[in-house]
């Protein structure tokens, strides 16, 4: 009797088994290529997002990577001005960070008195972005500011074109700042000696761009760690597209130790709310 009740109880086990083994790889593939869920650290994109608040970024729409296999998968959409983007932060891809994108490869991009153009034409505010610090006059050159020694401040910036796959750029001394970010992270060595560029030992005068490239920027232009103190996004390095957020909270209330105070702390507005 013990043996009839046994194997019946065993094949329940297997397919509960085989069940949450399918669960499993279904959710990791949905998270890979689908939908992955993001949460906002820092106050860099207020008020469009808040620090505490928790989205979906899609994956799909930009062409998710395929993991281990060095290319994406074909593109819904490309990138546009103004889409709120997820993306390896290119100093330390092991970070994940949220900005808005403000031109795409091949525009010219300027800021004059805090004012943004692109390609000539000004680029309105997004409807929750914000300036909180004092405007920076013209003439405040920032050595913080991308690329270094140039006369530009977070206020005062450009002109500057953002290059797309297949330009010839020139490399030389005056254009090393500018450029060398950006030869080295397509897998060269790049060094001036003088007033010589050489790109893995050989002396060079231009460049042929391998990648397209993006610059983004915070909602909260006077606090945002972004394109305009390290310079292009490449593409490859692009996670996703912000879609809604479904779950906020204030990140100063610790839960371990006031459990009840990080609940009560949910900002039920926010619930649902589409980025964009």
């Amino acid at each position: 009797m013990s043996s009839q009740h046994e194997k019946p109880a065993k094949k329940h086990s297997r397919e509960w088994f085989e069940a949450l083994v399918i669960a499993a790889i279904f959710a990791t593939v949905l998270r890979i290529f689908v939908v992955e869920s993001y949460r906002i650290p820092t106050g860099s994109m207020e008020n469009t997002l808040l620090a505490g608040d928790f989205l979906f970024v899609n994956k799909y729409v930009y062409g998710a990577r395929v993991p281990l296999a060095g290319f994406r998968l074909p593109a819904v959409e490309s990138v546009d001005r103004g889409d709120v983007i997820v993306f390896k932060f290119p100093k330390d891809r092991s970070l994940n960070y949220i900005k808005r994108c403000i031109a795409v490869s091949g525009d010219t991009l300027e800021i004059r008195e805090q004012q943004l153009y692109v390609n000539g034409k000004a680029f309105p505010l997004p409807e929750h972005a914000q300036f909180i610090g004092q405007k920076v006059p013209p003439a405040a050159a920032d050595f913080q500011i991308f690329p270094k020694y140039s006369s530009f401040n977070k206020d005062n910036y450009g002109p500057l074109r953002i290059p797309r796959k297949g330009d010839v750029i020139v490399l030389n001394a005056e254009t090393y700042q500018l450029y060398s970010s950006l030869v080295a992270d397509e897998g060269h060595d790049i060094s001036l000696m003088g007033v010589q560029v050489y790109v893995d030992g050989v002396p060079v005068k231009q460049y042929t761009v391998q990648d397209n490239y993006y610059f983004a920027m915070g909602d909260n232009r006077d606090n945002s760690l972004d394109s305009r103190y390290w310079g292009f996004l490449p593409e490859r390095d692009i996670v996703g597209e912000a879609m809604m957020v479904y779950w906020s909270w204030d990140p100063g209330i610790p839960l371990l130790f006031d459990p009840l105070g990080k609940i009560f702390s949910a900002r039920w507005q926010r619930i649902g709310l589409m980025v964009h």
